[in-house]
Order: structure tokens, then sequence, then C-alpha cells
């Protein structure tokens, strides 16, 4: 049997009994008392609150136990997980101890317990440490108020994602848990209480005024003065010198707002056939908010118009907080008599995976600005609420009892949240994504069409060289896109122990490099990742590249070394997935075999010891080209194992390649070709300098003496120009030399 089926059979096994030793040995989950118990034994009072020195019982109605000085209650602690989702990229829970004062503030954090890679062995643990203590002294109630949004969020560079889903957990499961004890006035609904219902056979009657009186649609009005009054309560003197001069009573806007998606609103508001639009604009679960105004100023701006977000308004319920975006924006009409003439009126759509329930009040938020220097701006708010009528409603039904204790089924709230988080995520990657996506649609032409782009030998070399640059600068070192055989390992865990694409969709662009390069496996084997994706590979390529005009001496291994140096990074896979099995983290700490966090993600700013490793593989590869990518790598072992399933062969060869001819064996740059001519699929990075030497009229021998024949039989089909016999004597006939 063949070197690629063993290999292929041992990782197949490997994907199988990790499912099976998984599932066989999982333990029940401990309970969230469990967690609480188990952290508050770790982590001493005094270094999750200053001043404390003991944590009292835990209560009976949440996983919360309160934080003590001697006698007197500091707070309340509990883990983020217990409360919220907390997945991180690694696909397991990011378990953070926060403590909350009875005022619901923030009075410590610690970060106790996590998976995630680039945190365990990438970012400095001062800096952890520092993002967790910039929380200390965070208001929820003004969380609250504000939707979520009433803090900076503090990125730090290379975990973006850790650092959001921290954020995330800390404020949404310390709103719950002041809304379970009622911290600082806040209170949630009821325990056990069904949501209201709208009720379907509601409809309003009469016109614009008579539903502006019964609160089916609510106003915000605002005059010159308001306005000015608002932003000399700011206490900045520069807002003074521009200040509104319009008189004090003109209209600064007049922004009314209600809620379309309800059929009894919206069919008299907009007519009976612009309600059957929206009802088709609007997919299941979402809601839908008609905006209208009219003064001076606009509550959509212009920014949308370049940045496709409106940034004057957006919608509050709770802790929820939708800004729009143009894709849920539409201009309307409004069909009901007595209108006033409103210069916007737009519809505004609110995604169902938001969390919004519209049988709740929510309010419309403005922000109106004033500049107050060249690039400064004072800003200030002011809320239009909003409530449905209770003739809009159903009456709540009384609440089941249950004579048994009964599973409940996920929260639903808690799954729109986390799914609200990776969209954000996503929203804020919008332009990496579409970048990502040409450079993707760019190489697949390429390789498509790489019989044209090969017949030019400059041109291959040029777009290979901008190609590797563009990844290495911008995939690599500006967005940290470099895949990691942690990955695969985190991916083989997560179907073990319960897949779920949250994990996956909270990285964009680490998400589509792996369905890229899924596909890729499937028509031209791992060479379209490692060969053009990897950051890393292109940075030995460039470098060794570089090293060339300088003039180092390039060395080819022998081919029986080479050929048995090609198996050590199967080995260093299989190793790492083995342990992989036993211990995730073990798995990810070994994983620092791969230099790519050192020289990609850090560029270099780490420990000594990681930054000798890596420089020294850089180092290695001026000589040997691609020497890491050839003989340690365990990304391109693991990739190359499931790339046998590909099915097309893009690369041409002749019945010469390797007997007689070697040309592409000698110049092929990782010696992926054997003597004999055949092309390893293991080890091909699809560099496409095979095919340029395939169609090479000055280096090809087949080409080559193709060329020749071809001119051989065009010289012997010239015309002869000799004059036959019997024509010599033509008078309209003169050869050269000769007469006539």
């Amino acid at each position: 049997m063949s070197l690629h089926r063993i290999l292929l059979s041992v990782w197949t096994l490997l994907i199988g009994a990790c499912l099976f030793a998984t599932q066989g040995l999982a333990q029940p989950a401990a309970s969230a008392d469990d967690v609480l118990s188990t952290y508050l034994a770790e982590v001493a009072p005094a270094d999750l609150v200053p001043g404390a020195d003991a944590y009292g019982p835990i209560r009976d109605d949440a996983p919360v136990a309160p934080v003590l000085q001697g006698d007197t209650l500091l707070g309340y602690a509990f883990i983020t997980s217990d409360f919220v989702g907390t997945t991180g990229y690694s696909g397991k829970p990011i378990h953070t101890m926060v403590a909350v004062s009875p005022e619901a503030k923030v009075l410590g954090v610690q970060l106790v317990k996590h998976s995630e890679p680039i945190v365990l062995i990438g970012i400095p643990e001062a800096k952890m440490k520092a993002v967790a203590e910039g929380y200390v002294g965070l208001d929820l109630v003004a969380e609250a108020e504000a939707g979520g949004s009433a803090h900076e969020l503090n990125i730090i560079s290379g975990a973006t994602v850790t650092v959001m889903v921290i954020d995330d957990s800390i404020v949404r499961a310390g709103l719950k848990v002041a809304r379970i004890l009622g911290l600082g006035g806040l209170a949630g609904e009821e325990a056990g209480a069904p949501p209201r219902q709208i009720n379907p056979e509601a409809m309003a009657t009469g016109d614009w005024n008579t539903l502006l009186g019964d609160g089916t649609i609510r106003a915000l009005r605002l005059t010159t003065g308001e306005v000015n009054e608002a932003f000399a309560a700011l206490g900045d003197p520069r807002s003074d010198a521009r200040a509104l001069t319009d008189p004090p009573d003109t209209t600064f806007i007049d922004m009314q707002a209600t809620l379309v998606s309800v059929p009894g609103i919206g069919k008299p508001v907009l007519g009976d056939a612009a309600f059957a639009n929206l009802d088709g604009w609007l997919e299941e679960g979402d809601q839908a908010v008609l905006i209208a105004g009219q003064g001076i100023y606009s509550f959509k701006g212009s920014g949308y118009v370049r940045g496709g977000i409106f940034d004057r308004i957006q919608l509050i319920q709770d802790d929820i907080s939708v800004r729009f975006r143009d894709r849920q924006h539409r201009r309307s009409a409004i069909a009901l008599t007595g209108a006033p003439n409103f210069t916007e009126v737009d519809l505004f759509k609110i995604p169902a995976d938001s969390g919004f329930d519209p049988a709740k009040p929510f309010r419309v938020q403005l922000l109106v600005h004033r500049d107050v220097a060249a690039i400064e701006k004072l800003f200030t708010t002011f809320d239009l609420s909003y409530a449905l009528p209770e003739s809009y409603l159903l009456a709540p039904p009384p609440a089941p009892v249950a004579e048994t204790p009964v599973e409940v089924a996920p929260d639903l709230d808690e799954s729109a949240a986390q799914a609200a988080l990776w969209k954000r995520i996503w929203d804020a990657k919008t332009p990496q994504v579409i970048t990502l996506l040409v450079l993707l649609t760019v190489l697949t032409a390429a390789f498509f069409f790489q019989e044209f782009l090969t017949r030019s030998e400059r041109a291959v070399y040029w777009f290979r060289m901008s190609f590797l640059t563009v990844v290495l600068v911008v995939l690599g070192w500006m967005w940290n896109a470099q895949l990691s055989v942690v990955n695969i390992m985190a991916l083989a865990n997560s179907l073990a122990t319960g897949f779920s694409w949250q994990a996956f969709l909270l990285d964009p662009l680490t998400f589509i490099l792996w369905f890229a390069v899924a596909a890729a496996l499937i028509f031209w084997g791992r060479g379209a990742y490692c060969g053009w994706l990897c950051p890393f590979g292109a940075l030995q390529e460039l470098t060794n590249q570089i090293g060339r005009r300088l003039g180092i001496p390039q060395f080819t291994l022998p081919w029986g070394l080479h050929e048995r140096l090609w198996p050590i990074k199967y080995m260093i896979f299989l190793g790492l997935f083995g342990v992989s099995l036993a211990s995730l983290e073990q798995a990810e700490h070994l994983a620092e075999v791969e230099p790519f966090k050192t020289a990609i993600v850090l560029k270099f700013v780490r420990a000594w010891p990681f930054v000798v490793y890596a420089a020294g593989l850089l180092m290695a590869g001026l000589f040997v080209e691609r020497f890491y990518c050839r003989y340690l790598c365990p990304l391109g072992a693991g990739l190359a194992i499931p790339a046998r399933i590909r099915m097309f062969d893009w690369l041409k060869r002749y019945k010469e390649c390797g007997n007689p001819c070697q040309t592409c064996a000698n110049e092929c740059f990782v010696q992926a070709i054997h003597p004999t001519g055949e092309i390893n699929p293991n080890e091909c990075l699809n560099c496409m300098h095979c095919q340029v030497l395939y169609h090479s009229h000055s280096k090809c021998p087949v080409v080559i003496k193709r060329d020749k024949r071809r001119a051989s039989i065009s010289a012997n089909s010239a015309p002869d120009l000799k004059p036959r016999d019997g024509l010599a004597n033509h008078p309209n006939l003169k050869v050269k030399g000769e007469g006539v």
C-alpha cells in the first residue's frame, strides 16, 4: 500500500477515534453552581475586588455569590458563561469572573478559563489583564439605557474576536444578574410570565391625528431653542459660538414613528398594496418601523450613502440596540389622511435575530451633533419613546403550571444574541470580506485559465510575486488571516463534542478561507492554499527571491534525503492530532512548532526564543526554498491527506517527462516532481512553473523539437524560385545573377 493511502487511512481512523472516545468518555455537564464554586476556590476575593476578604454562600435563585469585607456586602460575583453564551474562536467557552456592586457597577473582572489559541500562546498576559481591568467602573444601568453601547471597546490587535466575545459576555451577563437581583434599580420581567402577543383583529381607525392622539403614532418635536439649551447643558463653551441662529421656536425636527409591521397599523398607514409589498420584504420574525420627519435637521443625514449605516438613529429596547444599514431601509409614502407634509418618510427593517419584541416598549434615539472645531464635534441625544397601545395586544394567557419538572428548551433570546454578535463582527469587517473574495476570485480565474497564463513566463512570475505580496502584507500582517493546524484540531474537537457554527463564524476571514480551502482540495489539492494563500509561505518565498537577487546560493537536497524528509511533517501532524484527543489545550501549546503567530500575527514582537525559531526557519528558507513548508509544516500535512480526494488533474505532462527529460524535475523549487516525471500532489504547491516549462520554446525539449520540425516543414514547403526548363528565356522572368 502506498504511503499516501496509509496516511489517509490513519487520518480517517483518528477522526473516528476522536468522535468515539470523546462521546464515550463525556461526563455530564457541570452545573452552574459547580462552575462558580470551582472558580471561587481559585480566585481570592481580594484579587477580584480590592479590599474583599471572603465570599458568601452561593444563592439559591441564581449562581451568584456575595463578595464580602467582614460583614459588609461589597457586591456579587458570578461567571459570565453561567448566564450567556461565551463561545470563543476555539469553540469552547471563555469563563470570566465578574463582580457587580449593589448599584450595578462592575467592581472587578478576572479572565479565569479559556482555550483561545491567540491568548494562550500569542498575546501577553499583561494586555489581557489590562483589558479586563478596563471594565471596572462600568455602569450597567447606563448600558441598559444605551442598549449595551455606552462604553468604548478596547480591541487588542490579533485578538479581536476574543475581546469582542469577552466584552459581549460581561455586558449581557452583568445586565442579567443586575435584573435578577434588582441591582441599581434594574428589574426584569416577572419570572415565568409569557410574552405578550399581537392581536391580529385589532385595526387602527381615524386619520393621522387620531392615531397620534391614541398612541399608535408617537412623536418627538424639538425646536432650535430646545436644542441650543441641550448643548449649553453639556458645559462646553465652544458650543455657544456654534449655536443655531434661527428663531427659538423654529422646528428643528418633528420626527414621528409607528410600528407598521403590525397589520392593524401597517394597512391603514401604508395602504393595502404597500403593506403587501412590506410583507414580501420582511422575513419571518422581522419587524418594521416607519419613521417620518420634517424640519431643518434630517434623522437620516447623508452618512449612510458613504458608509451604508444610519448613524443618527438607533432603536433601543432593554439591552438590545439596532443600528439600521442601507439594506434594511426603504423609502415609503403615507396613505393615511391627515398626515403632515413630511420631507422624509422611511421604513426600517428590524431583523428577527436582534431579539426585538414588538409587544414591549422601545425607543428611537436621535443623535444630534454640533461642530465645535475643525475635526471635533459635540453630541447629544433625544429619545422618541414608543409602546403599542393595549388595544393591539392580546391579554396575556395564564402561565402554565408544570406538575413535574420539564426540560427547558434553549433560550431563544440567547441564541439571537450570539447570532447578533457574529453578524456585528461580519458587518465591521465587510471591506476585508470583499477584498478576500476578490483575491479568491482572481486566483480561481488564474487556475482555470492557466493554459493561457502560463504561455508567458514573465506574466506568471510577476503575477505570483504580486499576489504573494498582497497575501503577506494584507491578509497576513494587516488582517492576521493565517490558518493554523489548531483550526483543524478545533474542528475535530467541535465535531466530537457538539458542532456549532457560532465558533467558526466569529472570524469572517478564517471562515471564508476554510471554505475556499475545502473547495480547492477537490479541484487542485493543498497547493491552492499552501502555494498562494498562506502568509507565512508567501514570506518564505519572497525572502528567498530577495536572497537570490543578493546572490545567496541555493541548495538542492539529494533526492533520497529529500524523499525521506517528507514524512516529518506528517508525523508532527499526527502527533499533534493524537495529543488533541486527550487535551486540546496541550496540543495548542505544542502547535507552537508553527511559526505563524510569531512571524505573521505578532510580527516578531514576542519573546526571543520564538523570534529566533521563526527567524531560523526563514534563514533556512534562504538556502532551501520553502524549507519549512517542505519538511515541517503540520498544516500542510493535514491538508495534503484529505487532498487525495481531488477530482481533477490540471497539470499537463508529456510522455517524455522524466524519461529522458529532467528539466521540470530540476527546476521545481520544492522538488515535488519525481525523477521519473510524476508530480507528487501531496508536495506540489501549484506554482505553475512546470506549466510554464511545458509551453517553453527555449527549455522544453519536446517543444523545441516540435518547433524545429515545424520550421523544417515550413522550409520544405516554400515555393521554388529557380527557373524551370523552357522558361529561362521568358520575357517577364528575371533571375538574380543571371541573364534574361
